[in-house]
């Protein structure tokens, strides 16, 4: 029986990504000046601008003349933009950030008439669980998605919500190729008669790709397609939403309900979950200080003053997180334009605390617990005055904040002075509150030697040049890395290098904290470690800090847990999810070798943090923007820095296909200064919030 496909136009249009934003900014203008030409004249029926609303606001700020075409063919339905602000990784974004995404798109989409509206994911490295049910909250019941998805057929209930499987992805640049109708047909066909396999009767087709423009007889091209095609196939140029009508009962046939990470048959590309570190602690902080600013506007009087700033640095935010830009698989010169615009962002975040704990005369020596729990624990705050009942932990030189902040004055020359942090005790700190610091008698019960650190909640000790956390021996392994900022590239064989502990020393030991440093050395590099513990805390803080001199290689930090990890517990949209994992599979053993494949591996993306088991007293990891773990047996691994140099590698080992041009990319090396932070600790659930609440959630004053 001949097949209905129902064709969409479209372009997929990523800001940034082998060519630099103002560079695709110029292609865009070329491509959507034809686009609105070929709508407005009736050429074709309609176009889908990508499920985004960013790139549409990049044309407009070139061609605000445009604006009113654009309003008019949204409203006839010939145009259809948004839900999102940017088509954000759904893995490194947190749920705040995809809730203000939506939030954002949304809202401008609305406000140019678009009404209909689909959960558009085609190209980010699959898809988290969370999804369907933040686009429910906003009133979306479809979703079109790609990579990730197995065998799932073309139509399926994912979560609840009815999903299409574009079974051969968005990319279908076939009209647009320098060959003759009837080549182009059989290359059509191929890829028909592969998503005929998932489909019942009616079938979907993108066509467009990658910054790709519509080509002028379109039209013309389908019609002689369709009689070549005649016996099979019939094309019809529509939209997305026709075919969701036309195969509305098909959703409830299958039903899946877990994350979709499945490579089996599409890249997923995890690897970029350990690509350019530096650009996902920078996005961890921004999104935390990002929120801090808008819970800390609520405090002002003027709040309404601050919601534009807050939403334009949130824009920029969001623009970071697409998947191209957040993954580090970009060139240089779009990374480094990443790093001005989160710069950009902190500078914000931070100067709207700073004004408004000007305006509310805040004191410097005040808490703001923003967490919905009790806090308990040790605090730093900043102050330029010397008081003697507080410690102190450390001196810098600056200027007083109040002073920057007041419009009526300037700092000059005399008012660069010492800026003291201080360390307090705060017991049971109210939900949502602001209270005092009071001075306290703190009767220390951490202890700390050459070789050891602890107190009665956890200790670390050094014994035999090995780390161990209570019983968990700690290592720094060193691995080969042929890879690119997609995938990890291991060498089969490679059981990697193993630091050597060569000294230890005490940093600090006060009533209420102390620090020891631990330095290692690998057949290159020398890495530094910190190691703070507080008084009573259930946690040790590692801040690891090393000079990288060496080029294509994976550094891990390695916990050796007493049984294989077969379950781990990773967050994902600020929520715990369950991943399981064949602990004794190897990726260095199953290396594909035939076109095509990408190795399956065991490693996951993660958010703040993990749990080994999330009910039992078992180890924990919380990071600022460590973004990827893997599990071998009974080890697991958090890359602190992968060093590679290309942005896509033609000789990876484990992906026998480049996922994008094999463009040199310098930066990607991680030449020079690095660092890398995170907290460990055992617990439960439970543990895990508490220990997120003192990472994330108070705020000093």
């Amino acid at each position: 029986m001949k097949k209905q496909v129902i064709a969409y136009l479209h372009t997929h249009w990523d800001r940034e990504w082998y060519r630099e934003y103002e560079i695709f900014r110029m292609r865009l203008l070329r491509v959507f000046d034809n686009v609105l030409y070929m709508l407005e004249s009736n050429k074709i029926p309609c176009f889908y601008f990508d499920g985004q609303v960013s790139a549409l606001e990049d044309y407009l700020e070139i061609r605000p003349e445009k604006k009113p075409l654009i309003k008019s063919l949204i409203y006839q339905k010939k145009l259809y933009i948004g839900p999102f602000y940017c088509l954000a990784d759904e893995f490194l974004t947190d749920r705040v950030c995809f809730e203000k995404n939506l939030e954002l798109g949304m809202k401008t989409a609305i406000e140019w008439g678009c009404t209909d509206f689909i959960g558009y994911l085609p190209d980010t490295f699959g898809h988290s669980e969370n999804v369907p049910d933040i686009l429910r909250d906003f009133g979306i019941d479809k979703c079109i998605i790609w990579r990730g998805c197995g065998e799932l057929p073309a139509e399926f209930k994912w979560c609840g919500t009815d999903t299409v499987n574009l079974v051969r992805g968005y990319f279908q640049d076939v009209f647009t190729l320098s060959c003759s109708l009837e080549e182009k047909a059989k290359i059509l066909k191929k890829n028909l008669d592969l998503i005929s396999e998932k489909s019942g009767l009616y079938m979907l087709c993108p066509i467009g790709a990658d910054h790709l423009g519509v080509p002028a007889d379109i039209q013309d091209q389908i019609l002689g397609i369709n009689e070549l095609l005649k016996d099979d196939y019939n094309i019809k140029l529509s939209s997305p939403f026709e075919y969701f009508k036309n195969v509305r009962a098909n959703f409830d046939k299958v039903s899946y309900n877990k994350e979709l990470r499945d490579n089996s048959k599409t890249f997923i590309l995890q690897g970029c979950y350990s690509s350019r570190l530096d650009l996902k602690k920078y996005n961890t902080e921004c999104s935390y200080m990002l929120e801090l600013a808008t819970h800390y506007a609520k405090y002002s009087k003027l709040e309404k003053q601050y919601e534009k700033i807050l939403e334009y640095a949130y824009k920029m935010l969001i623009r970071n997180q697409a998947h191209d830009s957040i993954c580090g698989c970009s060139t240089d010169d779009v990374h480094q334009e990443n790093i001005i615009r989160y710069k950009k962002i902190l500078q914000i975040a931070n100067t709207v605390i700073d004004e408004i704990k000007f305006e509310t005369k805040f004191e410097d020596k005040m808490i703001v617990n923003l967490s919905n729990n009790y806090f308990s624990g040790v605090v730093e705050f900043e102050s330029t005055n010397k008081y003697k009942d507080f410690e102190i932990f450390s001196v810098k030189k600056g200027f007083d904040k109040n002073l920057l902040t007041d419009t009526l004055r300037i700092p000059v020359t005399e008012d660069y002075t010492n800026v003291y942090t201080y360390l307090a005790e705060v017991h049971c700190s109210d939900p949502n509150s602001t209270e005092f610091i009071m001075p306290e008698c703190i009767d220390p019960c951490v202890n700390v030697g050459e070789d050891f650190i602890e107190n009665e909640n956890i200790s670390l000790r050094i014994k035999d040049g090995n780390i161990f956390i209570n019983s968990i021996p700690v290592n720094l392994i060193d691995f080969v890395d042929f890879g690119d900022s997609y995938n990890n590239g291991p060498k089969a064989d490679d059981d990697g290098e193993v630091f050597k502990i060569t000294r230890s020393k005490v940093l600090f030991a006060g009533k209420s904290r102390a620090v020891l440093k631990i330095d290692f050395e690998g057949r290159w590099d020398i890495v530094w470690l910190k190691v703070t513990l507080d008084n009573h805390s259930n946690y040790l803080k590692f801040d690891f800090d090393w000079t990288n001199t060496q080029k294509n290689h994976l550094l891990e930090v390695c916990f050796g847990l007493t049984e294989s990890i077969k379950e781990v517990f990773s967050e994902d949209m600020n929520k715990l999810i369950k991943r399981t994992f064949d602990a004794d599979y190897d990726i260095r053993e199953n290396l594909p070798k035939a076109r095509g494949h990408e190795a399956k591996t065991n490693t996951a993306p993660m958010q703040r943090g993990l749990l080994i088991d999330e009910k039992q007293n078992n180890i924990g990891i919380v990071t600022k923007g460590l973004t990827q773990y893997e599990v071998f047996k009974n080890r697991l691994y958090i890359p602190i820095l992968r060093a590679t140099g290309v942005i896509s590698n033609p000789q990876n080992p484990a992906r026998t296909t480049p996922a994008g041009p094999p463009i040199e990319v310098q930066d990607l090396q991680r030449m020079g200064r690095n660092n890398a932070e995170l907290y460990v600790f055992f617990g439960n659930d439970k543990a895990f919030a508490e220990v997120l609440n003192h990472v994330y959630n108070y705020l000093i004053l």
